[in-house]
């Protein structure tokens, strides 16, 4: 359902886990494997664990706005994929260990804002289960 405003929310944390593939999350040098440093910019794509997690964000927050018939199974889902983006700003930590120097992005706002976005999107799902409840208590 377009109208619900967690349709909103699940579309923006999927843009902005489409954006973290062009966009870096972290600039700086780096030391290949001829020891030579170079300089590299750290995104999705760069990693096999960020490749397979953002593509699944991607995947399931598109896949968990058409689930509105089951709003339980969506909220579940949803902080599902919460977490899933929350293990996948840990690994961008982690793979910050190989540059030697550098700076974090700007764009690195993509990665923390999915979270979030996932996050009003289940609040916005439990407060429409809720006002379910609540009419089929009327009737």
């Amino acid at each position: 359902m377009i109208q619900r405003i967690q349709t909103i929310w699940l579309f923006l944390s999927a843009l902005c886990a489409a954006f973290t593939y062009k966009f870096p999350f972290y600039s700086g040098n780096i030391i290949g494997k001829d020891n030579i440093q170079r300089y590299e910019k750290l995104v999705a794509s760069s990693n096999f664990l960020l490749l397979i997690s953002t593509a699944l964000l991607i995947g399931g927050a598109i896949a968990i706005i058409f689930l509105y018939k089951n709003r339980k199974q969506q909220v579940w889902l949803t902080l599902g994929a919460a977490g899933l983006s929350i293990i996948n700003i840990i690994i961008y930590f982690s793979e910050l260990k190989k540059f030697i120097s550098g700076n974090m992005s700007l764009t690195a706002v993509f990665a923390f804002a999915i979270p979030i976005f996932l996050l009003l999107a289940s609040n916005g799902i439990w407060k429409d289960e809720k006002l379910v409840k609540s009419l089929d208590r009327l009737r």
